[in-house]
C-alpha cells in the first residue's frame, strides 16, 4: 500500500511541482530539431529528477531505520502522520503571512538561477544534470515524500519509495516540457484544489498506521520479535 501511496503522492501534487519546476521544464534546452529528441531530451531530465528522488530516499530511509532500531517505528509514523497535516494547515490558518517564506522564496530563486547557468547547453549529459540539480530544489510535496521514505525504515524501501513519488510526477511534467504551456487553467485549478485535501488523508493513513490497530492494509498489528538468550550450562 505505502508504495501506491507514493505513486498517488506524486500523480496527484505534480501540479505544485509544475509550479515550482515548470519554468525550468518550459525552458529546458530541448534539441527540437524532431519530436524524438524532443521526447528523449525530456525524459533524460526526468530520469534525473528521479535518481535524485530516489538516492534522497535511500538516506532518509536509513534515517528511519535507525528510528525503527531504537524501537520507535509506531511513533515515527505517527509524527510522519502529522507532520503531514500540520504541513497544510498551518499555512491555511495563517494565511501565508510569515517573513520566513519570503526569504524561503528568495533562496529558492537563487537556486534556479544557479541552474540557469545550465540552459545554453543541449547535451544530453547537460539535460540529465539540470534534472538531479532540479531534485534536490526545496519543495514541499517532495518532503511529504521524504517523510514518507523516512517512515518505511528501510533505506531501500525509502528509495523506491521516493522513486515511485517522482514516477508519479512524472506524466504532467513530461506533459509540461513537451507541450509547454498550453496546459488548461482550469486543470491546473482543479489539482491545485484537491492536492492539500488529499494530503491531510495521507497524513491520516500515516497515523492509523502508526496506532497499530489490527486493521488489514490500513492499520496492521505490529508484532515485536522477542529474541530468547539461550545459556549453556557446564
Amino acid at each position: 500500500m505505502e508504495y501506491w501511496t507514493a505513486f498517488t503522492i506524486g500523480l496527484l501534487g505534480s501540479m505544485h511541482c509544475v509550479g515550482m519546476c515548470g519554468p525550468i521544464a518550459f525552458a529546458l534546452p530541448l534539441n527540437r530539431a524532431s519530436v524524438w529528441s524532443i521526447y528523449f531530451g525530456s525524459l533524460l531530465y526526468n530520469l534525473g529528477r528521479l535518481t535524485t528522488y530516489f538516492f534522497l530516499g535511500l538516506g532518509f530511509g536509513l534515517l528511519g531505520f535507525g528510528v525503527a532500531l531504537a524501537g520507535f517505528q509506531q511513533s515515527l509514523s505517527i509524527l510522519v502522520g502529522i507532520g503531514m497535516i500540520l504541513s497544510i494547515l498551518i499555512p491555511f490558518f495563517l494565511k501565508r503571512n510569515l517573513s520566513l517564506f519570503s526569504k524561503w522564496n528568495l533562496y529558492v530563486g537563487a537556486v534556479k538561477g544557479s541552474l540557469g547557468k545550465r540552459f545554453g547547453n543541449k547535451s544530453p549529459i547537460n539535460l540529465l544534470s539540470i534534472g538531479l540539480l532540479n531534485g534536490l530544489l526545496p519543495c514541499g510535496l517532495v518532503y511529504m515524500g521524504l517523510a514518507g521514505a523516512t517512515a518505511m525504515a528501510n533505506p531501500l524501501n525509502g528509495g523506491l519509495f521516493m522513486f515511485l513519488f517522482g514516477l508519479g510526477t512524472l506524466p504532467l511534467m513530461l506533459a509540461v516540457s513537451i507541450m509547454g504551456s498550453s496546459l488548461k487553467l482550469s486543470f491546473k485549478n482543479k489539482i491545485k484544489k484537491a492536492n492539500p485535501v488529499f494530503i491531510i488523508i495521507i497524513g491520516a493513513v500515516f497515523i492509523l498506521r502508526g496506532m497499530n490497530l489490527g486493521i488489514p492494509l490500513l492499520s496492521p498489528k505490529i508484532v515485536a520479535e522477542s529474541t530468547e538468550i539461550i545459556t549453556c550450562h557446564e
